[in-house]
């Protein structure tokens, strides 16, 4: 394919030498006249593993080239890739003035030339950058329509600097988020060679993926961080024990505990998180991370709260009690603080779960709803039909497939009901997810 590149930084730069490499005709563009000097020489413009030789041998093939001119190089290409910078402005925020600049020239280009142009927007985006900015931009300055002369998509990169070019050859996976099937078609075609799962999602999708992935990067390795100033001072080996976590491939790394839902609860993990806390403070190590999680979890609680209270209706009906399907555990359930709060609140509530009843309860699971929620006893009902008919509101907390089924079959169109673990099937009333 003719592509042309905007911005040779480290993922400009990198992909015109790999994209040449594998058989593409690539002009590169960029402001700065030391790059295009460097790369016309057959010069990386960025320090990097493998790219002084890599370089030299594209340049010399012919395949590529560098301007400083954006409109001759969407002319001679027939898809554009945009890797220009978009770094923190003081106040936090994205500066996007680089991107908006680029945008309104490949706009430009793509009006003076014949036929359709695909723009692949590759920088660290603001989810809704794309649909509500460059696009606007790129139909503005071309006078041309988005989907009919023009297709924009997103295409996040993962690229590392010091191991770019093995990245680029070894991606975790291709991700495109693209609202038309022709700009996907042509990343198959650049990419779809390369050993990793090929997904196509929403452009904002797609663009908040890549926040998530660096924002997750940065938790892992604050964690390890955590943990290891922890270790430090009981005097245990954190490569020891981090190495043993990571060998739990069932829960720690894994796609367990990373699907949304509702706040976390139990016998263990609150707790476990205090004693950790403690302990750190009674050693005078900071853990900003660890101390975290359960005011974040506090604030999930909240979020339901809010979502339930909106609706402005008396009578609620909740569908699960316990801190997890499956059991009859109460202790630091979240389902058990909405419950307190809806009472405080003086609705008047009824309770489902199928696990928990009053004359079943054994144990420390009885004696905390005797010692703790003695109220809460009376509200639970045997019959999810009876919570279901004398419900405004259904709050369901069970994710439980044939719970889920026989409630989304008795739910009146005029009921809402506030989804806290993501329901497989709407059912006749009006379904609101707790964060989706």
């Amino acid at each position: 394919m003719r592509i042309s590149i905007f911005g040779l930084g480290y993922v400009g730069a990198v992909s015109l030498a790999c994209l040449v490499r594998d058989g593409h005709d690539v002009v590169g563009v960029d402001v700065d006249p030391a790059k295009l000097d460097l790369i016309r020489a057959g010069k990386t413009p960025v320090v990097e593993e493998g790219m002084v030789d890599l370089m030299a041998s594209v340049v010399a093939s012919g395949r590529a080239r560098v301007t400083a001119d954006a409109r001759e190089a969407v002319r001679d290409s027939e898809i554009s890739l945009v890797c220009v910078g978009t770094p923190s402005a003081p106040n936090g925020s994205q500066d996007q003035s680089a991107m908006l600049a680029v945008a309104r020239q490949i706009g430009e280009g793509i009006g003076a030339k014949s036929g359709e142009h695909v723009v692949v927007f590759r920088s660290t985006l603001v989810p809704g950058t794309v649909e509500a900015q460059l696009i606007p931009i790129l139909e503005q300055a071309s006078g041309r329509r988005h989907g009919r002369d023009f297709f924009a998509c997103f295409q996040p990169e993962f690229l590392r600097e010091g191991s770019a070019i093995r990245d680029y050859d070894k991606p975790p996976f291709t991700i495109v988020g693209a609202d038309h099937d022709a700009p996907v078609a042509a990343l198959r075609t650049l990419f779809g060679h390369l050993p990793c799962e090929f997904q196509r999602t929403s452009i904002r999708a797609a663009e908040t993926v890549k926040y998530c992935c660096n924002n997750f990067h940065a938790l892992k390795i604050t964690f390890a961080n955590e943990t290891a100033r922890l270790c430090e001072a009981l005097g245990v080996n954190p490569f020891e024990v981090m190495d043993l976590v990571c060998r739990d491939r069932q829960l720690n790394i894994s796609p367990a505990y990373l699907r949304p839902g509702f706040a976390f609860g139990g016998s263990c993990l609150p707790k476990d998180l205090r004693a950790t806390t403690y302990l750190a403070r009674t050693h005078d190590v900071e853990l900003p991370l660890h101390a975290a999680i359960l005011p974040s979890n506090r604030v999930h609680v909240e979020h339901a709260i809010e979502k339930v209270m909106a609706t402005g209706k008396r009578r609620v009906g909740m569908v699960g009690l316990s801190f997890k399907t499956g059991t009859d555990d109460l202790r630091e359930s979240p389902l058990v603080a909405l419950a307190e709060h809806f009472i405080g609140k003086g609705l008047a509530l009824t309770v489902y779960d199928p696990e928990v009843h009053l004359s079943n309860l054994l144990g420390a699971n009885r004696r905390f709803i005797e010692q703790h929620v003695p109220h809460i006893g009376s509200l639970i009902r045997r019959d999810l039909a009876e919570v279901v008919r004398d419900s405004d509101v259904l709050v369901v907390g069970l994710n439980d497939a044939r719970t889920s089924e026989a409630l989304l079959g008795l739910v009146r169109p005029d009921q809402v009901v506030i989804d806290l673990v993501g329901l497989p099937r709407r059912g006749a009333g009006d379904v609101r997810g707790l964060c989706w």
